[in-house]
């Protein structure tokens, strides 16, 4: 059986039974360790999960050399040691967060919640009492799909959209696994209406800003110390369902094992302000919650794949 998709309602992932041939048992593995990991205490784990994402990504070649690209053209003023570290936390932040949120697939969410710590909650708490609808901005962080889990978990409906996974069975493990407290799950291919559709129904909705969608929708506006094609979306989305955006931005710290959430305040003054300064605006958030937190950023990204005319690809791999 092939994928569900509901252009109407949701994304629901269904199961095939080719997921039992050979081609998958390297990833079940893969799936039956980091679920044997979760059940260790996360003070125990985080350390040792730490060594191994460092290690794991000294043999990330292209992944690594995307990080250190990107980090290059939007922080220059960092030299090459201080980059280098930078990219080494940032993969101990990966294997740290994928075992967070498998704990969260097989265990009590209250563990989880019990580690969580809310930074801005008052914006939410104000527009709980509002009864308003709400859009979160969220850059990549690792942890990202961790707070729309969580908020599920304590009784909110959340929807979000997805890029569909290469790995077919990876794809609908980890959609299984974001929709295990409820919410709704909008693949990127089914076109945006069905989320704004969720928003309007009073889901909180869950957008992630710092993907590159090409040239011919995006605005070229700064980011960081460079610049990028942005696609400046939110503030239709705001008018279209009548909503308050709100950043958002988790950060996992594997020395306390604590998970920091952090919000800032809502982003009224977009409603009626131009595309470019819009771009510019959602450009800012990311910015803001990113730079005090690096390694918590999915650098590995092609965050700058579409360049004006005349300027060169920034991916193109040096010759070995």
């Amino acid at each position: 059986m092939k994928n569900k998709q509901n252009r109407q309602i949701e994304f629901i992932p269904i199961f095939k039974s080719a997921f039992y041939s050979p081609r998958y048992w390297g990833i079940w593995l893969g799936i039956g360790i980091a679920t044997a990991v979760a059940w260790i205490p996360p003070r125990m784990r985080d350390p040792m999960l730490g060594c191994l994402g460092r290690a794991l990504g000294r043999f990330a070649y292209k992944a690594r050399f995307r990080a250190h690209v990107n980090l290059s053209y939007c922080l220059p003023e960092i030299d090459a040691a201080k980059r280098e570290i930078i990219i080494d936390d940032m993969f101990a932040c990966v294997t740290q967060s994928t075992i967070l949120i498998a704990e969260l697939a097989c265990r009590d969410p209250k563990r989880v919640l019990r580690r969580v710590r809310w930074h801005g909650a008052e914006f939410l708490n104000q527009l709980k009492k509002q009864g308003g609808n709400v859009i979160f901005l969220v850059p990549h962080g690792w942890a990202v799909d961790i707070p729309a889990m969580l908020m599920a978990a304590r009784g909110q409906k959340v929807a979000a959209m997805f890029q569909n996974q290469r790995n077919a069975l990876v794809d609908y493990m980890w959609n299984r696994v974001r929709r295990r407290f409820g919410g709704r799950m909008h693949a990127r291919n089914d076109g945006i209406k069905p989320f704004i559709k969720s928003v309007r129904q009073g889901y909180w909705g869950y957008y992630l800003p710092d993907q590159d969608h090409g040239a011919e929708h995006s605005e070229f506006v700064d980011f960081f110390a460079t610049y990028k094609a942005t696609l400046p979306v939110i503030s239709r989305l705001m008018k279209v369902c009548s909503a308050t955006v709100i950043p958002l931005f988790p950060v996992y710290y594997g020395r306390t094992s604590l998970l920091h959430i952090h919000m800032l305040p809502p982003m009224e003054a977009l409603r009626n302000a131009d595309e470019a300064t819009v771009a510019r605006c959602m450009n800012q958030v990311v910015e803001t919650l990113v730079r005090p937190h690096l390694e918590q950023y999915a650098w590995v990204l092609k965050l700058l794949k579409t360049r004006k005319p005349g300027d060169p690809n920034p991916y193109q791999l040096p010759v070995r």
